[in-house]
């Protein structure tokens, strides 16, 4: 019997931050994957190599890992004052659904090069040398995002001396900056900073008892606990964590009561349909360990202990979204993270993760008794790894 060839289509793979992922120009897509749906959601699962039982995206552009199964589409943006508008699908490794829910902070770095080296910022924009700003509108959420990406001699420069804990190797240094990360987005994401009002609340789970979190919605929402109420240091390693199917159990159990807290969800099942949102983290007082790497981080390099989860496993690092929610919450005195930093007022917080340190600024402040941020700010690289087509059965 005849057989179909493989369609292929025009992609980049990208490093951003601490992720991978492929990336494409809306334009390039087939035409039924051009707008939302089922045929999109398909294209991209093949692409990753989802679903996939084995959990390895063998057959696919995955590395099996929430760090690793992560699409991109980019357009030209029609919207004032922006340069591109991005969408990121994160996609299930083992589960046949793509989570559109939130973005990608980490591969955000990589929207401004992307965006620059195939022509969807105008040219007029870009100095041969210097700093290129690209205004990003993230279609996920409703936000802004402004990208500053190194130029040299007209085209994006991808080597530099900037190093990133949780990447080998250095790179070129790009500031992005997240806009008013915790207002409401014109699609109604995000609402109020702390859902329920409270910078702290207590969070009844069932088999783990009543704990204190504070949830907040700033960058990605999220939810912080206190490392030492679910039996942690904050020191730990991955290892620790994804190798103890009853401590990711655990972390599950209070990521989908948050969400319920939240108002994200409706019911607790339907965290099962909502991986990528939000997130649950733990926090704690600075302590030395050594990272991943082998590396020493000592009490004195940081204001505080953080490890977070991402898609059912602790993170190698930190989600560029989650750090922004880490900076926003160390600056507001009361949080969970800003007590486990100190408890003082502060705009910039060095915090510890499994792979390093990450410094990251937020502008917070208090309007009509009402906390907001107007914008969160960190240092990220990002880098072409490979470009060409995809290939994909029909």
């Amino acid at each position: 019997m005849p057989h179909a060839p493989q369609t292929r289509i025009p992609a980049t793979y990208m490093r951003g931050g601490t992720s991978k992922g492929v990336f494409f120009r809306l334009q390039d897509l087939p035409e039924a994957a051009q707008v939302p749906g089922a045929a999109r959601d398909a294209l991209l699962l093949r692409v990753i190599g989802s679903p996939d039982p084995y959990g390895k995206q063998i057959d696919g552009m995955g590395g099996a890992t929430s760090s690793t199964s992560k699409t991109v589409i980019l357009s030209k943006s029609s919207r004032p004052d922006h340069d591109v508008d991005y969408l990121f699908g994160q996609v299930s490794i083992d589960k046949p659904f793509v989570d559109w829910s939130g973005n990608c902070g980490n591969l955000s770095a990589a929207v401004g090069p992307f965006a620059i080296a195939n022509g969807l910022v105008d040219a007029a924009r870009v100095p041969k040398d210097g700093i290129a700003v690209v205004r990003i509108w993230q279609s996920n959420i409703g936000k802004t995002i402004v990208a500053h990406v190194p130029v040299t001699n007209g085209a994006v420069q991808e080597t530099g001396d900037f190093d990133l804990d949780g990447v080998t190797f250095s790179a070129a240094e790009i500031q992005v900056e997240f806009m008013n990360p915790s207002d409401e987005g014109e699609d109604g994401s995000g609402g109020s900073m702390f859902p329920t009002g409270n910078l702290v609340d207590e969070l009844d789970v069932p088999g783990l008892g009543t704990i204190k979190v504070t949830m907040i919605n700033a960058g990605i929402p999220t939810i912080f606990v206190n490392a030492d109420s679910v039996g942690y240091t904050g020191t730990e390693l991955q290892d620790v964590i994804n190798n103890d199917a009853k401590a990711l159990a655990m972390f599950e159990d209070i990521r989908a009561h948050g969400a319920l807290r939240m108002g994200l969800i409706k019911r607790v099942e339907d965290a099962t349909t909502r991986q990528h949102t939000p997130k649950v983290a733990f926090v704690a007082k600075p302590a030395g360990y050594v990272s991943s790497s082998g590396k020493r981080v000592e009490a004195n390099d940081i204001d505080v202990l953080v490890r977070a989860l991402s898609m059912g496993k602790l993170h190698h690092a930190m989600m560029g979204t989650a750090a922004v929610a880490i900076g926003t919450a160390a600056a507001i005195p009361g949080t969970l993270v800003n007590l486990a930093a100190g408890g003082s007022a502060r705009n910039v917080v060095r915090f510890g993760h499994p792979s390093g340190t990450l410094r990251v600024g937020a502008e917070a402040r208090q309007v009509d008794g009402q906390w907001t941020v107007t914008k969160a700010i960190m240092s990220r690289s990002a880098r072409v790894l490979m470009e060409g087509w995809v290939r994909v059965p029909a």
